[in-house]
C-alpha cells in the first residue's frame, strides 16, 4: 500500500490545484481599466478593492492558519475552492463596487486557505526522495498561478467580445476540475477531527528567532510591495503613463514578474539560503531602478526588464527569507513564526500599494511610483545590508 502511494503523482496534482486557486486571485487584475471606466473611481479606489484582498488573506492566517492540520487538508481545499468560486460568481454579477469589494474578499479568504493547507499537502503527498522538488513545486505553483491569472484574462478580455465575463467563466471550469482533483488526493493527515472549533494562534515570534526574522521580514515585505505594485498599479502605469492600452500585454507584464519569482525560488537551493537573502535583496533592487527609469523614460521595455529583474530578486530572497525563518524556529512555535512571517509579507503586498493609490490623487501616478520605488529601495538595502554584515545562522 505504502509502495503503491509514493508511485503515484499526488503532490503534482495537489500542485495543479494550487496553481488555479492562486490565479483565480490575480484574475481581475489586467482589467481594473475597465471596471474604472465601466463604474468610474479613482485609482486611489483600485489600490484599496486590492487591498481588500490582503486583509483577507492576513485574517485567515491568523484565525484559521493551522485549521487544515485538524480537520485534513482535502475539505480546506474543497472550501477553498468553494470560495474562489463564489468569487468568480461575484464579478460575473458585478454591477458596481460592492460586488468587486465582496469578490475580492471572497478570492482572499480562498488565497488564505490554500497557503498552508496546499503547501502542506504538496509536500506531504511527495515520497521522501521526492521532498526537495515538491517544496520548489509548491513555491512555483504559489507564484506560477498568481502569474497565470493576469495572463489569461488579459488574453480573454483582449481578443474576445467578452472582456469582463469569459475570463471568470473559465476560471469557473477550472475551479471544478481542481475540486474533481481535490476529492480524489489522499488525505495526509492521520487523524482528522470533524470540524473542531479553530483555535487562532496570532502572531509568534520566539525572542531566539528575532535575529533572523527581522532582515527576513524585511526582505520579504520589500519584494511582495514589488508584487503589490504590478498586481494592484501597474496596468494603470503602462496606461496612463506609457500609452499601453492592450490589456494582454498589461496582462504579460504581470505575468513575467511572477514567472522571474518562480526561477529566482528555484536558485536559491543552490546558492544557499545565507547568501540568497542579500543577493535577492540585491537584484530587487536593481529591479526597483529600472522600475524607476520606466516611468521617468516613459519606456514598456525598461519596465518588462524591471519586473523580471525585481521578481528574481523577489523570489530569490523570499524563499530564502522563508528558510531562513522556518529552519531557526523551535518546532513548537514554528507554525506561529511561519504565520507571522507571512502576515508581514502581505502587508508589504497592500499597504505599500494603497500608498500608491493616495499619492496617484494629487501627485500623479508616475511621481507617486517614483515615491514607492524610492522607498521600497531603501527597505531593501537595508534587509540585504543587515543580511549581509550580520549572516543569521541556518541553510
Amino acid at each position: 500500500m505504502s509502495a503503491s502511494r509514493d508511485r503515484r503523482p499526488g503532490y503534482l496534482a495537489a500542485a495543479v490545484v494550487f496553481a488555479i486557486g492562486m490565479a483565480g486571485t490575480t484574475l481581475p487584475t489586467p482589467l481594473y481599466g475597465l471596471y474604472q471606466k465601466q463604474i468610474g473611481f479613482s485609482e486611489l479606489m483600485v489600490t484599496v478593492v486590492f487591498a481588500v484582498y490582503a486583509v483577507a488573506v492576513i485574517t485567515v492566517l491568523l484565525v484559521v492558519g493551522n485549521y487544515s492540520d485538524k480537520v485534513g487538508r482535502r475539505p480546506v481545499l474543497l472550501c477553498a475552492m468553494a470560495l474562489s468560486a463564489a468569487s468568480a460568481g461575484c464579478f460575473l454579477l458585478e454591477r458596481g463596487l460592492p460586488l468587486l469589494f465582496a469578490g475580492r474578499l471572497l478570492s482572499g479568504f480562498a488565497a488564505g486557505l490554500l497557503s498552508g493547507a496546499a503547501t502542506a499537502a504538496v509536500i506531504e503527498l511527495a515520497a521522501p526522495a521526492q521532498k526537495a522538488r515538491a517544496g520548489f513545486a509548491a513555491t512555483a505553483a504559489n507564484m506560477g498561478g498568481l502569474g497565470c491569472g493576469p495572463l489569461l484574462s488579459g488574453l480573454l478580455a483582449q481578443y474576445t467580445p467578452w472582456p469582463l465575463t469569459l475570463p471568470f467563466w473559465v476560471h469557473l471550469g477550472l475551479v471544478a476540475v481542481a475540486s474533481g482533483i481535490t476529492w480524489f488526493l489522499p488525505e495526509t493527515v492521520a487523524e482528522p477531527k470533524r470540524w473542531p472549533r479553530p483555535t487562532p494562534q496570532g502572531v509568534a515570534v520566539p525572542p531566539e528567532v528575532r535575529s533572523v526574522f527581522v532582515p527576513a521580514s524585511l526582505a520579504a515585505f520589500a519584494g511582495f510591495a514589488l508584487l503589490g505594485l504590478f498586481t494592484a498599479v501597474a496596468p494603470s502605469f503602462a496606461s496612463h503613463t506609457l500609452g499601453v492600452h492592450n490589456v494582454a500585454v498589461t496582462g504579460a507584464v504581470v505575468f513575467s514578474v511572477f514567472l522571474a519569482s518562480t526561477f529566482g525560488q528555484s536558485l536559491t537551493q543552490r546558492i544557499g539560503a545565507r547568501r540568497a537573502l542579500p543577493a535577492g535583496c540585491g537584484i530587487l533592487m536593481a529591479g526597483l531602478l529600472l522600475v524607476a527609469s520606466s516611468l521617468v523614460a516613459e519606456s514598456l521595455l525598461l519596465l518588462v526588464l524591471g519586473a523580471l529583474c525585481g521578481g528574481i530578486g523577489q523570489g530569490l530572497a523570499f524563499r530564502a527569507a522563508l528558510t531562513l525563518v522556518s529552519g531557526a524556529a523551535p518546532a513548537e512555535h514554528r507554525g506561529g513564526t511561519i504565520s507571522a512571517f507571512f502576515v508581514v509579507a502581505y502587508t508589504g503586498i497592500s499597504v505599500p500599494v494603497v500608498g500608491v493609490g493616495a499619492m496617484a490623487t494629487w501627485l500623479g501616478l508616475r511621481e507617486a511610483g517614483l515615491v514607492f520605488t524610492g522607498c521600497v529601495l531603501l527597505l531593501a538595502a537595508g534587509a540585504g545590508t543587515y543580511a549581509a554584515l550580520r549572516p543569521p545562522p541556518g541553510a
